[in-house]
């Protein structure tokens, strides 16, 4: 699963790596350890217009036909082998597919009793995206914006951690993703694991299993045995 990540970027970096200008009045301070439910910011084809834009969403998707809003915390991350079929998220796979940006993220890797956390992020510093699923639910004069992760199999740095880890989309295929066009076998493609070459990780203070924790305190290298990772 992906259950934590970072946004630390600034906002020019941003308008290039999607090739727009952000306009919209978006918080994009550094944070570093953003969870489930909070507000996250995202990249969407504008339901208006058509055109991309970087807007605001709750993390847990909730469906436009669920009852409340209490199923989006179940909803944080979708599975790439039954995100086109399973009825929470087949609509939004087909229509509603979005890019999140992120500086990295975090998975754990169980050790005995605990689990030690590690950073992924990648090899050359810069910010990328995790392939995602938006929705728009309304009821009793209630509205929200929410999404969800994709996650896929690991790939081989990943696999001593976590057995899933989320889909990253190359920059070159952020069209792709966004585009209604696409046909099922091309997004088939894109929910493959980032190869391993592209990627780093270390393990990181404890700290970051609480959200109330958001600073680069958290992203020092714990400096723990590498000898653990392969184990």
């Amino acid at each position: 699963m992906c259950g934590r990540f970072a946004l630390a970027t600034e906002k020019k970096i941003l308008e290039m790596l999607f090739d727009l200008e952000i306009r919209t009045n978006i918080d994009l301070r550094p944070r570093y350890n953003i969870a489930p439910s909070q507000q996250i910011a995202g990249l969407r084809l504008s339901p208006q217009n058509g055109e991309k834009e970087l807007t605001v969403f709750k993390w847990g998707l909730v469906p436009f036909w669920a009852r409340d809003q209490s199923i989006g915390s179940r909803m944080i991350n979708a599975r790439a082998e039954t995100v086109a079929t399973k009825p929470s998220f087949r609509e939004a796979f087909k229509k509603r597919r979005m890019l999140i940006p992120a500086s990295g993220f975090y998975e754990w890797k169980k050790e005995g009793k605990s689990k030690q956390p590690y950073y992924i992020t990648r090899k050359d510093g810069r910010p990328f995206s995790f392939a995602g699923l938006w929705e728009h639910w309304g009821q009793g004069g209630e509205s929200l914006q929410s999404c969800a992760i994709v996650t896929t199999e690991p790939n081989e740095l990943l696999a001593p951690i976590h057995n899933r880890m989320p889909v990253i989309i190359p920059v070159e295929k952020y069209d792709n993703w966004l585009s209604p066009e696409s046909d099922a076998n091309e997004l088939k493609y894109l929910l493959a694991p980032l190869t391993p070459e592209e990627l780093i990780l270390y393990p990181v203070t404890p700290l970051v299993n609480n959200p109330a924790n958001d600073s680069t305190d958290l992203l020092i290298n714990a400096n723990i045995s590498t000898d653990s990772i392969e184990k």
